[in-house]
């Protein structure tokens, strides 16, 4: 008996490492723009918009959570420089960008930990 074993080799691919250079460069945009006049946010909600949809799920949520700090970050922005002809604006502009250092910083930590970021749907950190 003559037995013709074929050796087959089945190859399994690791799974690609996810890259999360782009969203962690947002962050820094978002931070950035504390300084830039929210010129670097503006490039940053570009970049977040054209990625969304092209990763894993988890990753499309950081996309989704730099998006709507994007926009809400605008209105708190805006808020607080109406409000600053009656000087209230002033203290209103620092908690908005204590807010906006604490969402890019937890931003920062999900994305090391490969998890999305908590309370995506929130207004606040």
């Amino acid at each position: 008996m003559s037995d013709n074993l074929q050796n087959d080799h089945v190859i399994i691919e690791a799974p690609k490492p996810v890259d999360t250079t782009l969203p962690m460069v947002i962050y820094a945009l978002y931070l950035a723009s504390i300084i830039t006049g929210g010129l670097t946010a503006l490039v940053g909600v570009v970049i977040a918009y054209v990625y969304q949809g092209k990763g894993p799920e988890w990753l499309d949520r950081h996309y989704r959570y730099q998006i709507r700090t994007f926009w809400i970050g605008l209105l708190y922005f805006c808020v607080s420089g109406v409000l600053m002809f009656v000087l209230i604006g002033f203290v209103l502009w620092l908690v908005a960008v204590v807010w906006l250092v604490i969402r890019c910083v937890k931003g920062f930590k999900g994305l090391q930990e490969k998890r999305s970021p908590d309370n995506l749907e929130t207004w606040l950190v």
